[in-house]
C-alpha cells in the first residue's frame, strides 16, 4: 500500500526549564552526570534570556529561546538560542552568545547580523492556500534530480495548514508561511520536505529535505566479528544497550513504517556475517550506533547525539531491495536498507557515523540543508562519520578517507566520495568558487571534505593505512597537516560553537580559525595550518 503524502505545519516546541542557580561545585565522584550538566546549563541558559536579549540589542518584541549551551573550563559559556519576533519563529535568526564567566557578553555570532522589523504582522496569503503552494512546489521537484542519493517524491496528496514565521535567512526579512510536505520518494525513502513561501507573494523560500540521505559477540555484514552489548531477561537476550542510553536494532521486515521488532535470541551469538542471516546487519547497525556514541563520549563528552543521555534507534531491512540508508530526528532513529537484491545492506560503519551526525548537527549549528550551509551539513557528517570509522579501527574495514566503501553502491568497488581530492566522483568540488552553493549538497561538501583532508594529513602524495592519496592544493601551496584527532576537535568545537544555521564556506573558515585559537591559541602551529588549509580549498 502506498502512503499518501500531506503537508501540515511545522511544529516548533521550545521545552523552557525554570532558571536555576549555578551548582555548587561537588566532589567528582559525586558530580552529576554529564546529560544533567547539560540540563543545569540549558536551564541557566533560559533564565537569562530576557536580559541577554536587552543586553545584545534585541527589542521588546524578541525572545530568545535556549537551543544548547558549551561551557569551557574557564567558565566561557557559549549559549546557542533561536529567535522569535512577536511570537513567531525566526528562520535563520539562530544566534550563539559568549558569555564571559563574570556573566557578561563577550561577542556574538548571527546568522542575522541586522535589526528585525516588520510593517506588518499580517499575511497577504491565507495558510491554506500557502500549503497548496508548498505541495504544487513539491511536485514541480519530481523527476528533476539526478542525485543519487536523493531521488523525488512520487505523489504528493493532501493540503494543511501553513504556520507563520519571520523568515531572515537572505538578510531581508519578511514574513513568510512554513509548510511540511511528507511522504516517500521513488526510491522509498521517507520524505520530509519543509517549503517555505513569501507571505505576500507566495514564491519559494527555500525547500529542505529534512530526512538527510547518503548512500549508504555479533558477526556483521560490513563489520564483522565485533563485541556487542545486549540486555538479558531470563533466557532471552535483546539488541538494547542500556549502557548506551537504551539503543536498540529493530527489524522492518521489508515494511516501510513502523518500529520493527526488537532482535531477540536465546543465544548471545547473533549473525553469521552473511545479509541471508537478519540479524548479520543487524550487528553491524547495533555496533555502529555504539561506535558513534563512544567516539563523541570519549572524544567530546557528548552524551548521545542530542547530548541528553537517549540512545538512538535503528531499525534495518527496510523495504525491499532499497539502496539507502537515512536519519530522521522525528523518530530519532537510523534505518538502512538491504541493497540491490537485498544481499547488500547499507550498514557500513561510516555510513552509521556519517547518518548519526546529521543528528548532532541538527541539535547544535542547525545547517540549513541548501546552499553552502548545505554543503558544510553534508561535510560534517562525511568528516565524523570517517572518524567514527578511524574510532572503530576494524579490521572488516580498515579506515581511510573514503566515503561509502564498504557498501559497494555503484556495483564497481568505487567510494561514493573522496575527502583526498573529492572531484574523483566526478561531481564533487575540490575547491571554492562562486557557483559552488548552486551544487547539490552532497557535491558541494567537496570544498568542505578537502579542506578537513588538507588539515588532517596535508597535501601531496602519500600512503596511510595501506591507502594511496594524492592531495592537490587549489593554489598550488604545500599544506602540512596537524592529524586527524585535532583537525576533528578544531571542527566539532566550530560547530557547536560558532557555525549557525547560515554559515558559508567563508564563515566555516572564521568559525575553524577561532575555534583553532581557542583550543591551540592565535600563534599556534594549529591555526596556521586551519589558515593554510582554507586557502587551499580557494576560501580565503
Amino acid at each position: 500500500m502506498k502512503r499518501q503524502l500531506t503537508a501540515t505545519a511545522a511544529l516548533t516546541v521550545a521545552a523552557l526549564l525554570a532558571g536555576v542557580a549555578q551548582a555548587a561545585a561537588v566532589p567528582v565522584d559525586q558530580a552529576p552526570a554529564p546529560e544533567q550538566q547539560q540540563s543545569s546549563l540549558l536551564a541557566s541558559a533560559d533564565g537569562q534570556s530576557s536580559r541577554i536579549a536587552g543586553a545584545i540589542g534585541l527589542d521588546g518584541r524578541e525572545s530568545l529561546v535556549v537551543k544548547d549551551v558549551v561551557a569551557d573550563r574557564d567558565g566561557t559559556r557559549h549559549l546557542r538560542y533561536e529567535r522569535t519576533y512577536a511570537g513567531l519563529p525566526v528562520i535563520g535568526g539562530d544566534l550563539v552568545v559568549h558569555q564571559r564567566p563574570d556573566g557578561s557578553v563577550g561577542s556574538v555570532d548571527r546568522a542575522f547580523a541586522g535589526r528585525l522589523s516588520l510593517p506588518t504582522l499580517s499575511p497577504g496569503l491565507a495558510a491554506d492556500h500557502a500549503s497548496e503552494q508548498a505541495l504544487a512546489a513539491v511536485r514541480a521537484t519530481i523527476g528533476l534530480s539526478d542525485d543519487e542519493d536523493a531521488a523525488d517524491l512520487v505523489r504528493v496528496d493532501g493540503a494543511g495548514a501553513a504556520q507563520l514565521v519571520v523568515w531572515a535567512v537572505d538578510g531581508s526579512p519578511r514574513l513568510a508561511h512554513r509548510t511540511t510536505v511528507t511522504g516517500e520518494r521513488a526510491d522509498g525513502t521517507p520524505s520530509s520536505q519543509q517549503i517555505v513561501t513569501d507571505a505576500a507573494t507566495g514564491a519559494v523560500l527555500s525547500t529542505h529535505e529534512e530526512i538527510q540521505t547518503a548512500a549508504g559477540t555479533g558477526k556483521g555484514v560490513n563489520v564483522g566479528t565485533v563485541p556487542l552489548t545486549t540486555t538479558q531477561s531470563g533466557s532471552t537476550y535483546s539488541l538494547k544497550d542500556a549502557t548506551r542510553g537504551n539503543q536498540s536494532t529493530t527489524d522492518l521486515k521489508g515494511a516501510t513504517s513502523g518500529s520493527g521488532s526488537l532482535f531477540t535470541s536465546t543465544s548471545n551469538s547473533w549473525g553469521n556475517g552473511l545479509a541471508s542471516n537478519r540479524q548479520s546487519a543487524a550487528v553491524d547497525a547495533q555496533y555502529g550506533a555504539g561506535a558513534t556514541w563512544d567516539y563523541y563520549k570519549k572524544t567530546f563528552n557528548r552524551s548521545g547525539i542530542k547530548n541528553n543521555g537517549v540512545g538512538a534507534a535503528s531499525r534495518v531491512h527496510y523495504g525491499a531491495s532499497y539502496v539507502n540508508a537515512f536519519w530522521n530526528d522525528s523518530c530519532f532513529c537510523m534505518t538502512y536498507g538491504d541493497g540491490s537484491g537485498n544481499n547488500n545492506p547499507l550498514t557500513a560503519i561510516d555510513v552509521s557515523g556519517h547518518e548519526m551526525t546529521h543528528g548532532v548537527t541538527s541539535a547544535t549549528a542547525g545547517l540549513n540543508y541548501s546552499g553552502e550551509s548545505g554543503g558544510l551539513n553534508e561535510a560534517t557528517s562525511d568528516i565524523f562519520g570517517t572518524m567514527v570509522e578511524w574510532y572503530a579501527n576494524l579490521p572488516a574495514n580498515p579506515p581511510n578517507y573514503w566515503i561509502g566503501e564498504k557498501i559497494n553502491l555503484f556495483g564497481n568497488g568505487k567510494p561514493l566520495r573522496y575527502q583526498d581530492k573529492p572531484s574523483k566522483d566526478g561531481k564533487s568540488a575540490d575547491s571554492w568558487y562562486s557557483g559552488v552553493g548552486n551544487l547539490d549538497v552532497h557535491y558541494s561538501s567537496g570544498v568542505a571534505n578537502h579542506f578537513f583532508y588538507l588539515l588532517a594529513e596535508g597535501s601531496g602524495a602519500k600512503s596511510i593505512n595501506g591507502y594511496n592519496y594524492d592531495s592537490p592544493t587549489s593554489n598550488g601551496s604545500k599544506v602540512t597537516g596537524i592529524g586527524r584527532d585535532k583537525a576533528a576537535a578544531i571542527w566539532y568545537r566550530a560547530l557547536t560553537v560558532y557555525f549557525t544555521s547560515t554559515t558559508n564556506y567563508k564563515a566555516a573558515r572564521t568559525g575553524t580559525l577561532k575555534a583553532a585559537s581557542d583550543l591551540y591559541g592565535a600563534t599556534s602551529t594549529e591555526y596556521k595550518a586551519v589558515a593554510a588549509a582554507w586557502s587551499g580549498v580557494n576560501v580565503n
